[in-house]
C-alpha cells in the first residue's frame, strides 16, 4: 500500500509568489501542449501576431517586440520559414539585414494557434467567471508591466512564461 501524500501546508497554499508559479507552470503547459499537438510552439505564434499585428520587420524589431533572444529568433524564424509562413527578403534600405514578412499560409497559421490558445485560456480559467478572469487578466497585467515594462526585453523564451 502507498502511503498517503501528505497535504501541502496551508502557509505555503497562500504564498502569491508561489501560486503565480504554479498557475504559471499549469499555462505554460496547457498551451505548449496544444501548440504541439499542431506542431507550433508559442514563439511561432508570437513571431507570425507581431508580423500580423505590427507588420513586416527586420529579426531585430522582432525579436524586441517578441522577447525573443535574438539568438533564438534565427532558429524561430528557420521553421517558420520552411513551412512557408514568413518570407525573408533583403531590406531594400540596408542589404545587410533582412526584411521579414507574414505570407498568407502564416496568417492562416497564426489564426489555427490563436484559436488552439484560447482553447487552452478556456480550459485554464474554467473556474472563474468572465468577471474574475477579466480581474485576473487585468492584475496580472499590472504585474507584469511593473517589473517588465513593455518598452523592455522579456525573460529568456526558457523562462517562465
Amino acid at each position: 500500500m502507498s502511503p498517503t501524500p501528505e497535504p501541502v501546508p496551508a502557509r505555503l497554499r497562500a504564498v502569491p509568489s508561489r501560486l503565480l508559479a504554479r498557475a504559471g507552470a499549469v499555462a505554460d503547459r496547457l498551451v505548449g501542449d496544444r501548440l504541439a499537438d499542431a506542431g507550433g510552439r508559442k514563439w511561432h505564434f508570437a513571431v507570425l501576431v507581431a508580423l500580423a499585428d505590427v507588420g513586416s520587420a527586420s529579426q531585430a524589431e522582432l525579436s524586441r517586440r517578441t522577447g525573443i533572444y535574438r539568438s533564438d529568433m534565427v532558429a524561430v524564424l528557420n521553421e517558420l520559414a520552411d513551412g512557408d509562413y514568413v518570407r525573408r527578403e533583403p531590406d531594400p534600405d540596408d542589404r545587410r539585414r533582412n526584411v521579414i514578412t507574414l505570407t498568407p499560409a502564416g496568417r492562416r497559421r497564426m489564426e489555427r494557434l490563436d484559436a488552439l490558445i484560447a482553447d487552452a485560456q478556456r480550459a485554464l480559467f474554467a473556474p472563474l467567471t468572465p468577471a474574475e478572469q477579466n480581474e485576473l487578466t487585468r492584475l496580472l497585467t499590472l504585474l507584469t508591466e511593473h517589473h517588465h515594462p513593455p518598452h523592455e526585453p522579456h525573460p529568456h523564451p526558457g523562462d517562465a512564461r
